[in-house]
């Protein structure tokens, strides 16, 4: 099948194969259809399926269908919302290279960055908006910005927003959109509280699922190396080294073990950086360009990357620690086996984390491959400890709240932020808490 064939307009097909691509992926082939008929959609897809484009590409068309599309001043009329900073950059790259021959304005908003050039650019008038849950909010709260016009709805990556947190900046959100609306709804894995809410927002939807709910890519290569916590660095410094791995996205769960761990491997001859909620966005940008352009070869990241990276040809994802969450792990090994290329997920499992695979594998309903290096075979002494638990809507929460409670405190600092953008006088508390949320 062609991408002529489902419908799309003539600069939508130009644009398509401008980037390169010549026939749709399945996920394509069964949304585009229906969303350009108007009907809401509830899609079960896997990362690096194409489901961007495949919701992209007839939102796009069906703007400019919309009588709206050459009258009055520009309102936003769609609005995708994301999970975090790096989907949201990657659904705006392609919003902008899918409609680079349309007349439509799009612009991307999240938090880690000053929020005055957003204000801004929202003021001039976009017709789509990425956006973060947070700073959407933050915008709407100091009324920056109008939804009361918004015609198409897309949540991509739901169940990831509702793990981090965002449930009830989402339901805020969703207040101040119109009734009559066409609701797109993109969910890898299906919870009962994603099924909740997909049932309270969409109506008579179209129903598309491209792999089996809560399963990992086929392309993807899967195999688990037991061995000891202690020995975990040392195990992947000899993987790297002995198999020269150009290329590795290596996932920790927390942000001070993804330091600790970045540190190590300079230590022993290895270029990495890593990439997690505490650093700024411009520093989370460098680290994705520098991992993307093989400056370094190691990306250690939590899992707030897991969603939203797009590296092309990524060869190598390693789980140097399980996730808690066992979902998280099929995302994580989702950032590489994309676009059907074939890729390698490894996981180094101690004994510690034997509960936590053997979720994984429920969940996948499937036995992960094991292979113990020799020389690092672990010792049948050692005992489990326990792993503490720190689901990724609980820490969302926790941070968010922090960051609140933070804000409304007295500081100084930047003069710039006595004076909110609208120049009302409003205090610096509110821009500075607008700055940082996400």
């Amino acid at each position: 099948m062609s991408f002529e064939s489902l419908g799309l307009m003539t600069e939508l097909l130009r644009a398509v194969s401008e980037k390169g691509y010549s026939e749709p992926t399945p996920i394509q082939i069964q949304a585009i259809p229906p969303v350009l008929q108007g009907r809401d959609l509830m899609g079960g897809a896997q990362t690096g399926t194409g489901k961007t484009a495949g919701f992209t590409l007839p939102l796009l068309q069906r703007l400019m269908e919309s009588n709206k599309a050459t009258r009055g001043p520009r309102n936003v009329r769609a609005l995708v919302l994301t999970p975090t900073r790096e989907l949201a950059a990657q659904v705006g790259e392609s919003v902008k290279i899918y409609g680079k021959h349309l007349p439509l304005e799009s612009t991307i908003i999240f938090g880690g960055v000053k929020i005055n050039p957003q204000i801004r650019t929202l003021r001039n008038g976009v017709d789509i908006l990425v956006a973060t849950p947070g700073r959407l909010l933050d915008h709407v709260q100091q009324n920056t910005v109008d939804l009361s016009q918004v015609e198409i709805l897309v949540l991509d990556e739901a169940d990831r927003m509702l793990d981090m947190g965002f449930i009830r900046d989402i339901r805020k959100l969703i207040a101040r959109l119109p009734k009559q609306r066409q609701t797109l709804f993109f969910s890898a894995t299906f919870s009962n509280e994603i099924k909740k809410l997909a049932n309270e927002l969409l109506k008579s939807p179209a129903l598309i699922e491209v792999a089996s709910r809560n399963t990992a890519s086929e392309r993807v290569t899967q195999v688990v190396h037991h061995v000891d916590k202690g020995r975990k660095r040392e195990l992947l410094s000899h993987l790297i080294g002995a198999n020269n791995w150009k290329q590795v996205l290596i996932f920790n769960r927390t942000k001070h073990g993804a330091d600790r761990l970045t540190k190590q491997l300079k230590t022993d001859g290895i270029t990495a950086t890593a990439i997690h909620g505490n650093k700024s966005q411009g520093a989370r940008t460098r680290a994705l360009e520098e991992f993307k352009t093989g400056k370094v070869r190691v990306l250690v990241a939590t899992d707030i990357a897991a969603r939203g990276l797009d590296i092309d040809q990524l060869p190598h994802v390693v789980n140097f620690e399980l996730p808690n969450v066992p979902e998280d792990y099929i995302h994580r090994i989702g950032r590489t086996g994309r676009a059907g290329n074939e890729g390698e997920a490894m996981s180094l499992v101690c004994v510690d984390e034997l509960k936590l695979l053997s979720d994984i594998e429920r969940l996948m309903k499937r036995e992960i491959p094991k292979d113990t290096i020799p020389g690092y075979e672990p010792d049948p002494r050692i005992k489990a400890e326990p792993v503490q638990k720190q689901r990724g809507g609980q820490q969302g929460k926790a941070s968010h709240n922090k960051r609140n409670t933070t804000a409304r405190r007295p500081r100084s600092g930047n003069p710039a932020l006595h004076a909110n953008s609208n120049g009302n006088g409003r205090s610096r508390r509110n821009a500075k808490q607008a700055s940082q949320r996400g």
